[in-house]
């Protein structure tokens, strides 16, 4: 396991009582999509959560302007910082710090409406590990449309994919499994997970996805193959 290179406890957490541990890993995003992304953790309805924001080798600035910015708020919030390793790895690298009884994830350009925790906790019941839909904010339709995981050159529905941030589930899931570096690890993850815990796709919209953007791994795929829709 690689080192970091440092890590701050901005807000410590009550550690026993924490229910959900959120993960955000962060890689030169644009900062007020981070801050976004972190104040829709934070004014969450159900509030017994902690904020982990792992800075996988950003240039210095944004984690400078991240840490002041966490420093504003009476939040349980600890940030991290190493070189850069990706997505997958960093999630792994720290799942085991959680205190939470569930581990979610956010991605750094996207956000919750303030019922998502919530509505991932009633979900959860009768399951060990929930994925659910997006709304799902795009500049023309097929921005709905991504590269298939077992076939990038075929597209499928935003709606029929398995999304790294939409996963939802008990610490134990997390800590069994990891997720590889490769593209659709998050559907490779729940597929894994299904052969051991009882997992489900869950009928709600409350993680609002940004498709908008032109540097994601979906967008450069598509791109890569030139692809079109039909």
């Amino acid at each position: 396991m690689l080192k970091s290179l440092f890590a701050t406890c901005l807000h410590k957490a009550n550690e026993p009582n924490i229910e959900v541990s959120v993960l955000m890993t962060v890689f030169n995003q644009p900062f007020w999509y981070v801050q976004r992304a972190i104040d829709s953790v934070v004014k969450q309805a159900h509030n017994n959560v902690e904020l982990f924001v792992i800075d996988d080798g950003s240039h210095h600035e944004l984690g400078s302007q991240i840490k002041d910015y966490l420093l504003t708020l009476n939040f349980p919030a600890q940030y991290f910082r190493h070189e850069n390793i990706g997505q997958s790895q960093s999630i792994n690298k720290y799942v085991m710090l959680c205190h939470g009884k569930y581990i979610t994830i956010i991605d750094s350009d996207d956000e919750y409406k303030q019922n998502h925790i919530a509505n991932c906790l009633q979900a959860i019941h009768g399951a060990d590990l929930i994925s659910s839909f997006t709304e799902t904010i795009v500049r023309n339709e097929a921005d709905y449309y991504v590269p298939d995981k077992d076939d990038h050159t075929k597209m499928v529905h935003v709606d029929d994919c398995i999304l790294f941030a939409t996963l939802f589930g008990r610490k134990e899931v997390f800590n069994q499994l990891r997720f590889e570096s490769r593209y659709a690890a998050d559907s490779i993850f729940f597929e894994q997970s299904s052969n051991i815990f009882r997992t489900k796709k869950a009928n709600f919209r409350s993680y609002i996805y940004y498709r908008n953007i032109d540097n994601s791994v979906s967008a450069t795929l598509k791109k890569q193959y030139a692809l079109q829709l039909s």
